[in-house]
């Protein structure tokens, strides 16, 4: 009888906690835009921010409620804004393509080591020891911080630097978040010239440190015809808006820090989902 009694017991407070719980989902239930689910199947899940949303399922929301643009998306690209707009029957946006791009050419011949480390191999661990091994305290730590942050496997390590596969490269900025250096910069896929250089230091310190750095000499910024590059804290910065690929400026660079550059696209019959498995 007395185990009988604690069966009865124990089934009572089940049931009790069941019918408890289901009033509290009921009442308590969060209720979703319906809109908010089919706009989440054109995100790719990358959930890199880059919209400015903390993921996929946030700016799917917005983009349901309304008043947010179908074009922040950057990984998803024109394809994932285009259906969008068609789901929300709004205006379709183009979106504006960028890819990383690292600035800095301080490979192992160019630049010399000033330490050996031999701590944690990552890039965040090693600037934290006085900047880093690098005779540049603005250059590549060459560890793969970016590489394994990447979600399309754009990024290798080779002879000291980083290289970005644009090919590959989704434009999620992923890579330019986790550089402790912030070398790695976003530029717009139309680029032609980009600065191959991160350093701020007066020219010849820079020019010590590594042989590829820009020196701040203004050769570039005096030849450019429509006034789109100029030398800020000695370094030359494009403004890309005024930037008619023209490569003057590389061709009159002393170091080369400055290369016309050509970044090619994904294909445009690949799915940026299929890049990220």
């Amino acid at each position: 009888m007395e185990i009988l009694i604690a069966c009865l017991a124990v089934l009572a407070i089940a049931l009790t906690a069941g019918a408890l719980l289901l009033v509290f989902s009921h009442f308590f239930a969060v209720r979703k835009n319906p809109l908010a689910a089919a706009v989440r199947e054109c995100l790719p899940g990358i959930n890199c921010g880059a919209c400015g949303y903390r993921g996929c399922d946030d700016y799917a929301e917005a983009l349901a409620e309304g008043g947010v643009k179908p074009s922040l998306c950057i990984p998803g690209a024109q394809k994932a804004a285009d259906a969008i707009s068609t789901i929300l029957g709004t205006e379709k946006v183009e979106v504006e393509d960028v890819v990383a791009f690292v600035a800095c050419n301080g490979h192992c011949e160019a630049t010399a080591q000033i330490a050996q480390y031999a701590g944690v191999q990552t890039c965040r661990a090693a600037s934290m020891l006085f900047g880093g091994p690098n005779a540049c305290r603005f250059g590549c730590l060459g560890l793969g911080d970016c590489a394994a942050a990447c979600p399309s496997h754009a990024i290798d390590m080779a002879d000291g630097i980083a290289h970005v596969n644009t090919a590959l490269c989704l434009g999620c900025g992923l890579c330019s978040r986790t550089c402790p250096k912030q070398i790695i910069t976003m530029l717009p896929q139309e680029a032609a010239t980009a600065v191959m250089c991160s350093s701020k230091q007066k020219g010849a310190e820079a020019r010590k440190a590594c042989r590829n750095a820009c020196i701040g000499c203004k050769k570039c910024e005096k030849v450019c015809p429509n006034g789109a590059i100029a030398v800020t804290d000695n370094l030359a910065v494009i403004d890309y808006t005024k930037c008619t690929h023209c490569g003057l400026c590389a061709d009159a660079c002393p170091t080369g820090c400055l290369k016309k550059v050509f970044f090619p696209d994904i294909p445009e019959d690949c799915d940026c989902k299929e890049l990220i498995k």
